[in-house]
């Protein structure tokens, strides 16, 4: 049997992975973790790791352990980021290199895409219920509320002063519930998408142009797209709803004139695996980038569940909504957030040919 060289089991590995120098410098790194750190190998070989890296565990402890100990050495729950990117909860293991003394291998394996795939199912599940439960209460609360309004309109008519502001302020306040209410019903009635074969490019267009003329006029939107792209199998129109709530969403982070990126591109490398143990690749990438103040950290990981949201009198509906349908269209919405940049990724399968 003819073994793989070790050069290309080494470019292989999907596991971002260093080997570190006995003066816990950067001797060599894998593709895999150029990609997930966003640095060339050129950039880190010869550099302390803590001189590129910020990963929140005593590295040099540990390195010295694995060569005292001979012995591999793991770590769980870590957070590693370059200081330009949101941190990423990873898993670190060490170990010794062969019949070297000095030399280590740190592999990092990042727990954001595992963890959030396995969330996905449970938060469809819970979004199924909360929508049944909000859309239950949505329908039984409006009448009230009309009868409500309706008694303070006609109090209105014989009061003044103080007492006519009051009753002002429960009808306004009455419509405001009910706005918000409709709001619910609306995230429930989502039908289910009609697939055909979509330029995603179009539907980009479509939602840019409608952005660009309402909400997001005040932001400078710019493309870069990636004309080779083929095909995806959705629904134009829901698409078109998903594309929009993130530029809406985009455009409301930004205090003023602020700038959106739309990005599209291939990727070969992402794959979604179902329950049933059956996966898909997704190498239609689309992303939309502003350049506002981020999302909080302490809510970036539930901000697609429904009513969670980052601003104050937001309703945690758009982005529930976006992950819904994308989730209907068997794709996957990510989001990475540091102030400054905050970019939302939506990746969707290849319509089949025979489509």
């Amino acid at each position: 049997m003819n073994l793989p060289a070790p050069g290309i089991i080494w470019n292989s590995l999907p596991t971002p992975a260093l080997l570190i120098d006995g003066e816990d410098k950067v001797d060599e790194v894998n593709p895999a973790a150029e990609l997930f750190l966003n640095l060339s190998a050129k950039s880190l070989r010869g550099q302390t790791i803590g001189e590129r890296l910020a990963i929140s565990a005593p590295l040099e402890e540990i390195f010295s352990r694995v060569r005292k100990n001979r012995a591999s050495l793991f770590v769980n729950d870590v957070e590693v980021t370059t200081g330009e990117k949101a941190p990423v909860q990873c898993n670190l293991q060490a170990a010794p290199v062969g019949e070297e003394p000095d030399r280590v291998l740190l592999l990092i394996e990042p727990r954001e895409l595992a963890d959030r795939l396995g969330r996905a199912s449970l938060v469809k599940s819970a979004a199924r219920s909360a929508i049944g439960m909000a859309e239950m209460l949505a329908h039984e609360i409006k009448n009230p509320l009309a009868g409500i309004a309706g008694a303070a309109q006609l109090l209105s008519m014989n009061l003044s002063g103080e007492d006519l502001e009051l009753t002002d302020l429960i009808v306004d306040e009455t419509r405001r519930i009910v706005k918000l209410l409709e709001q619910v019903e609306q995230f429930g009635n989502v039908r289910a998408p009609e697939k055909k074969p979509v330029n995603i490019h179009d539907v980009l267009d479509r939602a840019r142009k409608s952005a660009g003329v309402g909400f997001g006029a005040h932001m400078t939107i710019t493309e870069e797209y990636d004309p080779s792209l083929p095909p995806t199998l959705g629904d134009a129109d829901q698409l078109t709803q998903v594309f929009l709530n993130l530029l809406k969403n985009a455009a409301e982070a930004s205090e003023g004139a602020g700038k959106i990126k739309i990005r599209t591109f291939y990727e070969h490398s992402l794959r979604l695996r179902r329950a049933d143990g059956s996966g898909q690749p997704l190498p239609l990438q689309v992303e939309i980038i502003d350049d506002g103040p981020g999302i909080p950290h302490e809510i970036a990981n539930e901000i697609f569940e429904p009513f969670v949201s980052g601003r104050e009198n937001g309703t945690g509906l758009g982005l529930a909504l976006v992950s819904k349908i994308i989730s209907d269209h068997d794709g996957w919405v990510s989001l990475d957030s540091v102030p400054g940049r905050t970019r939302f990724r939506i990746s969707l399968p290849v319509a089949p040919k025979e489509a």
